[in-house]
């Protein structure tokens, strides 16, 4: 669609190699779930000469390393308690529950930028290169913030596609509200025609709009924390509160209809919030694995925050980069949990 938009408003030529066009449209690695590449940057690539080049297919090996971490271990680990709880969400606490949302919340992050950081590293290897699809989006500091990075290449492509043609913030008040929940909600129903999505949607608009309105909404264009090792108590706060807008929002993604969403969410506001949350109901290799992961993973990407990707940045001595690597591997090979499909196959 991209690609005929930009060449009927003259902003691309139409290209006459049909084999860079069919290589664009057909190109593997971002097939199935993105980074969702527009023609002006990945058709070019396809017209030069392959050239094998050493140092990229070495970063996009880490790269790899780092999707399959993700993905194996958080997503995958995160799954089996997720799917229980979401499954029988009534019979657990709300403590349970709120466990079950945050770990949701890992679980599709874990997913879906980890399938992005597999698919961006593997063309690396044939010296291809794929937009950044996400920016370590639970660090933000508000909803707009987590926007510019979850997700990027679909947040960028429905603002330039849908939000700015239909005027965007340049305009009244009252139009710029109008299509703030136009892109909302059309986001959530590209993921799915179910009022879940729709709902989804609607919350993040709702969550945006004081941001958009008070002109807040591009306070936040640095890294969190920039120059420092940690947040200040500020910071920290926010990080926190946009994580836990996000995790109420995820609970509508996840469930089956809005009932559950609902239902679940009158548990977690309940009294039962209070009680200890039940970490037997699946192996507890599966759950601590799955916490220890995510510590791992917070860790690792905070400190690379600044960088492409959580593995970036690696210690100039060979013999840590090498400890880290083959550490990294072993953590996949004794804590990947059960083979899960990907949840964004599904989109």
């Amino acid at each position: 669609m991209s690609y005929s938009i930009d060449v009927y408003k003259k902003k691309l030529e139409p290209t006459k190699n049909f084999i860079a066009f069919a290589a664009f449209v057909a190109f593997f690695p971002q097939l199935v779930a993105g980074p969702i590449e527009r023609a002006a940057k990945l058709l070019p690539q396809f017209y030069i000469k392959r050239v094998f080049n050493y140092e990229k297919a070495s970063d996009g090996c880490k790269q790899i390393l780092w999707g399959f971490f993700k993905k194996m271990v958080i997503a995958d680990n995160c799954a089996v308690y997720v799917n229980m709880v979401f499954d029988h969400y009534k019979n657990y606490s709300g403590s349970t529950l709120l466990l079950g949302a945050v770990l949701f919340a890992f679980q599709i992050y874990g997913d879906f930028s980890g399938y992005s950081d597999i698919a961006i590293g593997t063309s690396k290897l044939f010296g291809v290169t794929l937009m950044k699809n996400f920016a370590f989006p639970y660090f933000s500091r508000d909803m707009a913030e987590f926007w510019r990075r979850w997700h990027i290449s679909l947040t960028t492509w429905f603002r330039d596609y849908v939000y700015i043609p239909l005027g965007g913030s340049k305009r009244d008040t009252l139009i710029s509200i109008r299509n703030t929940f136009i892109i909302f909600l059309v986001s959530g129903f590209w993921h799915g025609a179910n009022w879940t999505f729709i709902a989804w949607g609607f919350i993040n608009a709702l969550y945006f709009l004081p941001l958009m309105l008070l002109k807040r909404n591009r306070q936040n264009k640095d890294t969190a924390a920039a120059g420092k090792t940690f947040p200040g108590f500020k910071e920290l706060v926010s990080i926190i509160s946009t994580f836990f807008l996000t995790v109420i929002g995820w609970i509508f993604f996840r469930s089956y209809t809005i009932r559950d969403s609902a239902g679940y969410l009158a548990k977690i506001f309940s009294k039962t919030i209070f009680k200890k949350p039940a970490f037997n109901i699946v192996s507890k290799y599966s759950i601590v694995g799955a916490l220890i992961s995510i510590i791992i993973l917070i860790s690792i990407e905070w400190i690379n925050r600044d960088e492409e990707y959580g593995l970036k940045k690696l210690p100039k001595s060979k013999l840590l980069r090498w400890v880290i690597i083959i550490g990294i591997t072993m953590v996949i090979v004794e804590l990947g949990g059960a083979q899960q499909e990907f949840i964004y196959f599904q989109f």
